[in-house]
């Protein structure tokens, strides 16, 4: 596979909102980031992938946008974007804009012309349809509770929204808005960005009177339609969120010789601790051989084909720390551990505000301290299907969006440093010793694990490119696999658990260097190795 600049990258997920606000409303905005460049660069991030931060009304935390080439006034304006633009590029970061395009505002000026009149010249650009018996279509569902039509009084017809009901769904059958979508992606590529994130992408395939949303029988024609509009020559990093993926349909996204996009986001792994057949609010107990089977399965199969993303957290996501790690007294142990084990393997990875310090889950006791519209609507849908109150708080504290968007926490002042108003989202009360400046100043701290695993894999062909193979595959504590790339060797060992275990490695070798450790004293014994509570390391072999 040719080499690519995103290969050795690693990207920080940056949720604008609860990250830094400079001017003290309570809500980060553009400058806010500008003010924190330099601390990214001492982590040694390549790339910031940004949440959207287009003109939006904010019914779903800015995924739902009114104007493309526009900046929510919260956020800032177009003039700081282009200031955020230069002063990333000038330390060596490109920013990787979120691409929404499955989807606008229903205060996007094409749905306000779409919605006037069944001939309006918009009308097309979205999904309508007739009732069918004086009811919706069919029985296609949002993901956010509740059925995907909503009831338009004036023509009376319903549209499609797969999400909320302020988010219709575009209608990419329509040349006309696949053109408009490559004109506002051109327009963002001649800025100097480095790339796209693009959202939920593939439902754009979508054929919703057959009930098919996800991966339809158009949906790699138009990416490769996308790529030769806006991709083509420009040299960018493109991830596609794809919640269905298989490895096989990876490929077809991220084979370089079909053009679509360099990689894809796959939530197979991600789903592990979620009970078959229910929702994600129902939890389980993850186990450890689902989690090696699932991860080898992607670094294997998709070898010389296609590229992996790796990732434990986003915006959608709780925090790893708290969901696979131990949050209290192994906090710092076990999201080291997390950290080592996915930055050890194939693939881009992407870190998501925060992860880097060990932020943890927020436990408010009120439903109404959160912000999250899916969390509310899953709150009033199972209350009326009978769930308690604790309950349902039980999965919020598990699986709520909110976990992910408390606002970033930078030192142990008050609100952590985050603003100097009143934060949009509570901060979790945490930060007074969560926090960067505490993690920044200790040399032993997860930001400083997390800056070495960086640079590792910067200066680690074997890292980037090197084959995987799972260790122990039916090791029920330990998750161990190594990395060989022209007779170099990389064993990576980690204790995935609170208990304290042994790990023999079938094979002698003359040398053993520990390139990397979440304690300070771990041993090179590896043909007998005694692991403490989530301990992992990260060795060069011969």
């Amino acid at each position: 596979m040719e080499r690519q600049w995103w290969h050795s990258s690693v990207v920080y997920q940056i949720y604008p909102r609860s990250f830094n606000d400079s001017n003290g409303d309570g809500i980060g905005d553009i400058n806010g980031i500008r003010e924190k460049l330099d601390y990214l660069k001492e982590l040694g991030i390549d790339v910031i992938w940004l949440s959207p931060v287009y003109k939006s009304p904010n019914d779903d935390n800015g995924y739902d946008i009114s104007d493309y080439c526009d900046i929510m006034d919260e956020f800032g304006t177009m003039e700081d974007m282009d200031n955020l633009l230069k002063e990333a590029n000038e330390r060596g970061i490109k920013i990787l804009m979120d691409l929404v395009v499955n989807h606008t505002s229903d205060e996007h000026k094409w749905f306000i012309e779409a919605k006037k009149s069944k001939d309006n010249e918009y009308r097309d650009y979205y999904i309508w349809r007739d009732p069918v018996d004086g009811h919706e279509p069919n029985e296609l569902g949002s993901t956010f509770s509740g059925s995907a039509w909503q009831y338009d009084e004036t023509t009376g017809q319903y549209y499609l929204h797969l999400f909320s009901k302020k988010q219709p769904d575009l209608n990419w059958e329509n040349e006309k808005v696949r053109n408009e979508v490559y004109k506002m992606m051109n327009f963002w590529v001649d800025k100097g960005i480095g790339g796209f994130r693009m959202d939920v992408i593939d439902l754009i395939g979508k054929i919703p009177d057959k009930m098919i949303t996800g991966n339809g029988p158009k949906l790699h024609e138009y990416l490769q339609e996308m790529n030769k509009a806006a991709l083509e020559g420009n040299d960018l990093l493109t991830v596609g969120e794809t919640w269905g993926a298989t490895p096989e349909v990876a490929k077809l996204y991220s084979n370089p010789e079909r053009k679509e996009l360099s990689m894809v986001f796959q939530f197979e792994h991600i789903g592990l601790d979620q009970i078959e057949g229910k929702e994600k609010w129902d939890v389980k107990q993850l186990d450890l051989l689902d989690l090696k089977k699932v991860l080898s399965k992607w670094q294997i199969e998709l070898e010389g084909q296609g590229w992996n993303s790796l990732f434990w957290n986003n915006h959608d996501l709780p925090r790893i720390v708290s969901r696979w790690g131990n949050d209290k007294e192994y906090r710092v142990e076990s999201a080291k551990m997390l950290a080592t084990l996915l930055h050890g393997m194939k693939g881009t990875p992407y870190i998501y505000q925060g992860e880097e310090i060990g932020m943890t889950n927020v436990r408010f006791e009120d439903i109404n301290e959160y912000n999250d519209i899916e969390s509310l609507n899953m709150y009033k849908d199972r209350l009326s299907k009978g769930y308690s109150h604790d309950e349902i708080m039980t999965s919020i504290y598990a699986k709520g969006r909110d976990n992910a968007r408390t606002p970033m926490q930078w030192d142990n002042s008050e609100n952590a440093g985050f603003t100097t108003g009143k934060p949009w989202l509570a901060v979790n009360k945490n930060y007074e010793y969560i926090n960067v400046k505490q993690c920044v100043e200790d040399e032993n701290s997860i930001f400083n694990h997390y800056r070495k695993l960086i640079d590792i894999r910067k200066h680690n062909d074997t890292i980037v490119y090197g084959d995987y193979t799972l260790l122990s595959p039916n090791d029920k504590n330990i998750f161990a696999y190594s990395r060989a790339l022209n007779g170099d060797k990389i064993l990576v060992v980690c204790n995935f658990y609170g208990n304290e275990v042994n790990f023999k490695f079938q094979q002698d070798f003359n040398y053993a260097e520990i390139l990397l450790s979440n304690y300070n004293d771990s041993s090179t014994l590896i043909e007998n190795l005694n692991l403490r509570p989530y301990e992992a390391i990260m060795f060069r072999v011969k």
